[in-house]
């Protein structure tokens, strides 16, 4: 695919905002980094899921327990994933880079790659946001469209349906399917990979055995091979679709847009900054309950402007950013509440079905 670039020549709205932010980290005397907040809610999500794990696997409750501690497990699973890995695995959990990393393993913890998500991630949706064949994050392939660029099957019709059971078992298809497709073809999405060193290769492996171990072959040793498959499909599809749709609500939205490169130059007319605020939306920020589970990812346009700040400042530095927006006439989009945000991406996905 044709290399995609942005108008970065001149880039007043990001200088100014840049100038902003720093200015207030360096004028109340904090760090970009976590803080004792992140880490009490590390250590809550940590001793939640480790319970969780050993009630079901060692103590084997009955089974409307059971059931509900698997929904319970699914959730604290995508908590660490919003509030740990995700800070960890962008350099914001902390200033020592080793935390970091650790941070970011937890996601090798879960079953997935650290190295494969921060090439998806942190390059590919970070830089790329919702530009089709760049941005592997709306790129789910056949079933799903989520962009008018991508091809329209008679089936998309009814995705404002069906989505709900593809997202549950995003998580699964991710451990097992999509990991393995990068692996082995060396790309995300359009984009071919730097060749993996041996370390990367053990790491792969080793995650995905380990994984295996524990989630699968340990409990079917201890509760049998049944309530292991109910138990765990239960955990990974109300995961799965937590996890969707929190990462759904920022930018497969009504209010949020689908730049399209220039074809002859593959230039994007607004500068970096720019197509992030417009491409990007939030949801629920006044809500603390909500943005304390997603670890900040309901101020996804803060993120996408500054992936390298923890989530924990985020709610400040939304302040500068919607003065920076109107000082610069740039359209900042917030959904009010979660429902409302969940509505326009179902109503998004009712429109793709059928234009």
């Amino acid at each position: 695919m044709q290399k995609v670039t942005f108008n970065n020549k001149y880039s007043p709205f990001f200088d100014a905002l840049k100038g902003k932010v720093d200015l207030y980290f360096k004028s109340n005397n904090i760090k970009k980094t976590g803080n004792y907040k992140l880490y009490i809610k590390t250590i809550t999500l940590a001793v939640s899921a480790v319970a969780i794990y050993g009630l079901l696997v060692f103590l084997t409750p009955p089974v409307w327990i059971s059931v509900i501690l698997c929904c319970l497990f699914g959730l604290t699973l995508a908590g660490i994933g919003f509030n740990v890995m995700h800070d960890g695995a962008h350099g914001s959990y902390s200033t020592k880079k080793w935390v970091n990393n650790f941070s970011a393993y937890t996601l090798n913890m879960m079953g997935g790659s650290s190295y494969l998500w921060k090439i998806k991630h942190n390059i590919n949706h970070h830089t790329f946001t919702n530009i089709e064949g760049m941005d592997s994050d709306i790129d789910i392939k056949f079933w799903m469209r989520l962009h008018k660029e991508q091809e329209h099957h008679w089936f998309h019709r009814f995705q404002y349906i069906y989505f709900f059971f593809f997202y549950g078992i995003s998580y699964f298809m991710w451990v097992y399917y999509l990991d393995f497709v990068k692996y082995f073809s060396s790309k995300v999405s359009d984009t071919s990979m730097r060749k993996m060193s041996l370390k990367d290769h053990v790491s792969f492996w080793f995650s995905k055995i380990v994984y295996t171990g524990f989630f699968i072959i340990l409990p079917i040793f201890m509760v049998g091979l049944i309530p292991t498959i109910v138990g765990y499909s239960i955990i990974v599809f109300v995961c799965g679709i937590t996890i969707s749709i929190v990462f759904q609500l920022a930018h497969v939205v009504e209010a949020t847009q689908f730049p399209k490169p220039d074809e002859l130059s593959g230039k994007i007319d607004s500068e970096w900054a720019i197509h992030q605020v417009l491409t990007t939306a939030d949801f629920a920020t006044k809500n603390k309950a909500i943005s304390w589970y997603v670890g900040g990812l309901n101020f996804q346009v803060v993120h996408h402007l500054f992936p390298k700040v923890s989530h924990i400042h985020y709610p400040n530095i939304l302040k500068i950013i919607k003065e920076t927006c109107i000082q610069y006439n740039v359209p900042y989009k917030e959904y009010p509440t979660f429902l409302s945000a969940v509505r326009s991406h179902i109503h998004q996905l009712k429109e793709l079905g059928v234009n």
